[in-house]
């Protein structure tokens, strides 16, 4: 048993004439009226046969079938909600421009994000395809200037249509043949420009790196009225990103949400990269939060973006808020997303946390790479957990995970920082019999080396590695020159510094500010007069305007306010990281030369220009001299003015603190000598009341009865007049 249902409908069909049926615009047009019957029937019959083309309708086969025609129809007649039954059916949405909408937060998130984007075009088979590509390779092979260009371009073997110069766009290479070329189709006035021939060719714009014709390019479409998709402006803002114009990229992002569309997974990544950048920490989870009630499920690149703004900042809550916000959408971490983590781990200083993310990463069957292996030594040295380092070194090489001279070289850093030199020649061993090429040692292996054995005193050992480099012809930087130097002056070995200095220059060693500060610091160590020479002419060789003021500081005649002039000429032609060091040497030298007072001037000098920062601490019921930063001689120095001062606001009876204590670091590092006994003995030389704290390693105390005391010792009392 069937219905049957039918209706007739008055239908205006357009139909177009033309000779080009693949192109959009066309000038003739011709109405006609035609009268069409549906049937519906449920019976399991045949449909009947439809009835045979005229003969115009097989010349016009580009017509518009029925459900095109009926579409205005649809909009009108059919209900905009859908039923139970229409729900379970899959649907064609016809997209419109979003607009800004409500999120009602009890009810549960969109699942996808609405894109705007325009339709690809549906290319059929084309036999002209391989002469374009030809053609397009020939015009990537010829010159870059525009002559050469047109001269080339006038060779096209087809007719640039729509379809023709899309396919010549998209294959272009260079950026500035891309440009030619897209300004050329413009000067033909073949077809109108759409958004995708903009799109193809800011990509190519991209890629070269060339944000500013890409910008003109979206003004112009601005100003032509052709519409920026979400591929146009997220190829505006990653290209933004890529030049490193952050505010561009930002603008260009709030344009985009201006106008109503929705940015994708890609565009959302590249935002919240470049506001982490820029250091805006609250707008970046501003905008996680409004992608994510827009439906937007953030991609690993997201998380680690996050990761690295966190770990940068050095916040541990966020990481680990990140962490759980991506157990709770079912993202599982990648590789790439395991290593930003532990980097930033690191940075926070939790090793522990950064040791169970390691094992869960190994657990859930990801294989660490050089890179996740170099992370977590560097964590553990900076946490000095060596034990923990060596126990991973072991887990390496009996799991066969990849390792190469870098990871070789943060584990020899981090042998250095601890003092442990056995290990350190294990790994070195190690390094030179292994048969993989990129585990051989390199020329930052050896500095290391020369690093350990420097600190420890082993000249002999760090000589042995100095001639081995020579032999196996590895090069020499400044670094290890600078190590080796140090070495020899503590040992007095002034012959074999300068062969190694002469050597080091013959080998291309540029002297650096750390290598000038090695010799002032040898300098500080000679006590012989030929020594002290022979030091001089290596500097003067290094930085003659050092050896000028040198021996400035020893001419009596020189005053305080020419000392003042000139030392800030050099602290100016000295990197920041090396100015107090090179203050601190120089006072050395004044020190051992007797010119007490001038090491004096070089200190107050020193604490005006800015060098040491936190010298002085004055708390309600403490005063403290922190010299941890010192060396040994500005150290004393810093002592002497200290108890010069408070000797002075003693007999001015001003007010004192209840304690007064001195810092000089509590000496973590294995190699490090430390301050502590060196201020103790110059203290007792002073007869100054301090005494060594032995709960806290580093300090010293003093009451204000002990400093009272020990003034009125020193000073004699004023004579009673009548």
């Amino acid at each position: 048993m069937s219905a049957t249902l039918s209706a007739a409908l008055d239908i205006h069909c357009t139909r177009q004439h033309t000779s080009d049926t693949k192109r959009p615009f066309h000038s003739n047009f011709h109405r006609t009226r035609r009268r069409f019957t549906i049937s519906c029937s449920s019976s399991n019959k045949s449909p009947p046969k439809p009835l045979q083309d005229s003969a115009a309708e097989k010349i016009h086969r580009q017509n518009p079938s029925l459900s095109d025609q009926l579409k205005p129809i649809s909009t009108t007649i059919l209900s905009e909600t859908p039923t139970k039954s229409q729900e379970s059916q899959s649907q064609t949405h016809l997209l419109a421009k979003p607009k800004s909408t409500w999120v009602n937060p009890t009810r549960p998130k969109p699942s996808v994000l609405s894109l705007q984007r325009q339709r690809k075009s549906q290319y059929s088979f084309n036999p002209q395809i391989r002469d374009l590509k030809l053609f397009a390779k020939k015009l990537n092979d010829c010159d870059t200037s525009e002559a050469s260009f047109m001269a080339v371009i006038e060779e096209i073997p087809h007719p640039p249509t729509r379809e023709n110069s899309l396919l010549l766009l998209n294959n272009l290479r260079p950026w500035q043949k891309t440009l030619l070329f897209f300004n050329w189709i413009k000067t033909q006035n073949l077809f109108p420009m759409e958004t995708i021939f903009y799109n193809v060719a800011m990509k190519s714009l991209r890629f070269g790196r060339q944000f500013q014709f890409i910008e003109d390019l979206a003004n112009e479409m601005i100003n032509n009225g052709i519409e920026l998709d979400n591929i146009t402006y997220s190829t505006i803002i990653t290209s933004a990103k890529r030049c490193n114009l952050f505010d561009k990229a930002v603008e260009w992002f709030e344009r985009m949400y201006k106008t109503g569309l929705m940015p994708d997974e890609i565009t959302y990544s590249a935002v919240l990269d470049v506001y982490a950048k820029l250091g805006k920490i609250e707008e970046v989870m501003s905008l996680y939060e409004r992608g994510r009630a827009s439906g937007w499920k953030p991609d690993p690149i997201a998380f680690a973006v996050l990761g690295k703004m966190f770990g940068e900042a050095g916040d541990y809550d966020g990481i680990r808020f990140i962490l759980e916000e991506m157990k709770s959408l079912g993202v599982e971490p990648n590789l790439v997303l395991y290593n930003t983590f532990l980097e930033a781990l690191g940075k926070t200083g939790k090793p522990g946390l950064a040791r169970s993310l390691f094992e869960e990463m190994v657990d859930s069957g990801v294989t660490p790479d050089e890179k996740t292996l170099t992370a977590m030594v560097k964590i553990y040295g900076k946490a000095r957990w060596d034990r923990d380092a060596f126990n991973l070194w072991e887990r390496m090489r009996s799991n066969g995970w990849p390792m190469d001279f870098i990871l070789y070289n943060t584990l020899l850093s981090m042998c250095a920082d601890l003092g442990l030199e056995e290990e350190a020649e294990r790994l070195f061993e190690d390094m030179k019999k292994g048969s993989e090429e990129r585990c051989r040692p390199d020329s930052w292996s050896y500095t290391a080396m020369l690093n350990i054995y420097g600190s420890r005193g082993n000249v002999d050992k760090a000589m042995k590695v100095f001639e081995e480099m020579s032999e196996r012809g590895v090069e020499l930087n400044v670094m290890g020159s600078t190590c080796l130097i140090q070495c020899l002056g503590r040992a007095k070995r002034v012959d074999d510094l300068v062969r190694v200095f002469e050597v080091s220059m013959e080998r291309g060693v540029k002297p650096d500010d750390r290598l000038c500060g090695c010799l002032l610091s040898v300098l500080s160590y000679c006590e012989e007069d030929i020594d002290i020479n022979k030091v001089l002419a290596l500097l003067q060789q290094a930085n003659p305007e050092l050896v000028a003021f040198i021996k400035l500081l020893g001419e009596e005649k020189t005053s305080f306010e020419t000392v003042k002039e000139e030392f800030r000429g050099i602290l100016n032609a000295t990197e920041v990281d090396a100015r107090r060091p090179f203050c601190n040497c120089l006072i050395d030298i004044c020190r051992r030369r007797n010119l007490y007072e001038r090491a004096h001037e070089l200190l107050y000098v020193g604490t005006v220009y800015g060098l040491y920062p936190g010298l002085h601490t004055k708390m309600p019921n403490e005063w403290r001299l922190n010299v941890r930063s010192l060396s040994v001689g500005a150290a004393h120095t810093a002592l002497e003015e200290w108890m010069g001062t408070l000797t002075k606001l003693v007999v001015c009876q001003e007010a004192l603190p209840e304690v007064f204590s001195a810092n000089t670091g509590a000496g973590t590092h294995k190699l490090s000598q430390g301050l502590a006994g060196a201020f103790d003995s110059h203290a007792k030389k002073l007869a100054a009341p301090f005494r060594q704290s032995e709960e806290k390693a580093g300090f010293f105390f003093a009451t204000r009865e002990d400093i009272l005391a020990w003034v009125e010792s020193k000073v004699p009392p004023l004579p009673i007049t009548a």
